[in-house]
């Protein structure tokens, strides 16, 4: 018997060290353990949140150094690097998050009488009902007396950011505390009879309280210039790092300079395609001539699904990727907004696309700058980038490839595949007229001008009010069109580094392309292919995995831009 044992114990450990040889498994294990961390401590607004948050980064970069590097294969290496950077990732951003959290958590130590009843209803212990009741009334009359002694001292957070950070905490206690009632309310005739008016007040109270936290921040640091739009400017040692994050070697001022130069090559292009068009150099009236082909009210929709079906069709019969059929048939769109239009002045993408148009709501000026920044030249070099071969396709594969992977999603694989098909297909003369041209332009130069102003921004050396102006007179943009644009940039949920990615992105699937299809080492066909089946992940680490080679530990620098 015990011979049969040392067998099924050698087994097994044989087993697990095999299954731990496998990156991809450790991932999908933090993945579990991630998501069920947070099902559980849902009081993100509290030290309990970031400790163990803090705790699970550092055990699975312990876990993650006990693999045998060099004994890992090609994709497991890759897996390693992914994941390594991404908990390093997280553990930044989290102590950033912390910063700002410690800044605020004295804003709601009157609700800390409440936590016990929060935490224990976690395992479903039976509460003093009448006790409760008691806590709950005692924290809403000290929220009271505390908002007054606040109003009082007048002494307002440093910013509106903090402002919103500190009602987001109070809105997470009210959430935490609702979902804690929930669960015995009706159940617990104890806890219905006492708990019920007490809890609606305090609920109440504390909502309330949101309104006066996110209105009381200090307007000496508020810097507004006149657009509205305040930012918060992250400044250079926190590009650099980002950049260093995505496997970006270049310098903010370095990724300006390249900019300049993308920019300047689209203007001489959009100066020939003004020509072609009888107005000579004057490129920004050909740019106002074009914007005066929009559609009429109401049929714009129909020329959407026109759009989508010909880039595809142009894709198709030149045998450039591919597309799966399920892909074609499951995308479909719907209607931006008009409030959503103020920070999407545009098409947004993936299984749906989302239509920018004017409704009803809108004022005449908003309406024409809508029509007009929405024309069918300026769209035909977008509606690819957001459907097929665009982010649709790229949700699809995601979904079905490396799944895994999608931990790791970054803005420079996702928008920088769908820019380097707007590159691509230019390439491949899909510009059918010059106002095609001067429509693909549009878009290339604003990608070029979103790295400029958004890097310049966050420097500290472009205002929000510049960045406006510069859209207008640099790109050609309608105004109402450029204020979304910059707001979207930055204060919508994106990144810092989110608008730079596109042209960033771009730029290095061109270089990729150029070494490995102009290289002769594969078909094109082949290259975009293998990259869907890639998953979302740095694309100096994509080149890894192309060029087949085995990556080190240390990944080295990849200058993809040749001036």
């Amino acid at each position: 018997m015990k011979y049969v044992l040392c067998f099924f114990l050698i087994f097994n450990l044989s087993f697990l060290n095999t299954w731990a040889s496998d990156v991809s498994e450790a991932i999908l294990q933090y993945q579990a353990d991630r998501g069920a961390l947070l099902r559980k401590y849902t009081l993100i607004a509290s030290d309990e949140y970031y400790d163990r948050m803090e705790k699970l980064h550092a055990d699975w970069l312990e876990e993650l150094e006990r693999f045998d590097f060099q004994n890992l294969d090609q994709q497991g290496r890759v897996d390693y690097h992914l994941f390594k950077n991404y908990l390093e990732k997280e553990n930044y951003q989290l102590a950033l998050s912390r910063q700002d959290f410690v800044k605020v958590k004295h804003l709601a130590d009157f609700a800390s009488p409440i936590l016990p009843f929060i935490f224990s209803r976690r395992r479903g212990d039976k509460p003093d009902a009448q006790h409760v009741a008691s806590t709950m009334h005692e924290v809403a009359k000290a929220l009271t007396l505390y908002r007054e002694e606040l109003e009082r001292k007048n002494d307002p957070l440093e910013s509106w950011q903090l402002s919103e950070t500190a009602a987001s905490m109070v809105k997470n206690y009210i959430t935490v505390l609702t979902e804690a009632y929930a669960f015995y309310e009706g159940y617990d005739p104890d806890m219905t009879w006492w708990v019920e008016r007490p809890f609606k007040q305090l609920v109440d109270d504390m909502e309330a309280y949101v309104m006066f936290l996110k209105g009381n921040f200090s307007t000496e640091n508020h810097n507004d210039d006149g657009s509205g739009i305040i930012g918060r400017p992250i400044g250079r040692e926190a590009i650099i790092s980002g950049l260093r994050q995505e496997f970006i070697p270049y310098t903010p001022e370095e990724l300006i300079e390249i900019a300049e130069r993308e920019f300047a090559w689209s203007e001489a292009e959009m100066k020939k395609a003004s020509a072609a068009l009888g107005y000579g150099e004057d490129w920004k009236q050909a740019l106002e001539a074009v914007k005066e082909s929009y559609f009429p009210i109401g049929e714009w929709p129909q020329e959407i699904n026109r759009l989508a079906e010909e880039a595809v069709e142009f894709i198709e019969s030149r045998d450039l990727i591919s597309i799966p059929a399920l892909a074609k048939e499951t995308w479909r769109m719907r209607m931006l907004t008009p409030e959503e239009q103020k920070f999407a002045p545009f098409f947004l993408g993936g299984e749906s696309i989302l239509v920018a148009y004017p409704t009803t709501s809108m004022s005449h000026e908003e309406k024409m700058m809508s029509l007009r920044g929405n024309n069918p030249h300026f769209s035909r070099a977008v509606v690819h980038h957001e459907l097929i071969p665009g982010h649709h396709l790229q949700q699809f594969m995601n979904q079905r490839y490396k799944p895994y992977r999608s931990l790791f999603r970054t803005p420079f694989w996702t928008e920088g595949w769908a820019l380097y098909w707007e590159m691509n297909l230019w390439d491949k003369n899909f510009p059918r007229s010059a106002e095609d041209k001067i429509g693909m332009l549009f878009w290339r130069m604003h990608r070029s001008a979103r790295i400029i102003f958004s890097l310049n921004y966050h420097l500290g050396t472009m205002s929000p009010q510049e960045c406006i102006d510069f859209l207008v007179e640099r790109v050609g943009h309608e105004r109402a069109n450029a204020e979304g644009e910059v707001r979207r940039s930055f204060t919508g949920n994106y990144g810092p580094l989110y608008q730079i990615a596109y042209m960033v992105g771009g730029l290095q699937f061109v270089s990729l392309k150029n070494e490995m299809v102009g290289g002769g080492l594969m078909t094109e066909k082949d290259f975009h292919d293998r990259i869907m089946k890639e998953n979302s992940i740095p694309i100096a680490l994509l080149r890894e995995i192309l060029r087949g080679g085995d990556p080190n530990k240390t990944i080295s620098a990849w200058r993809f831009y040749e001036y």
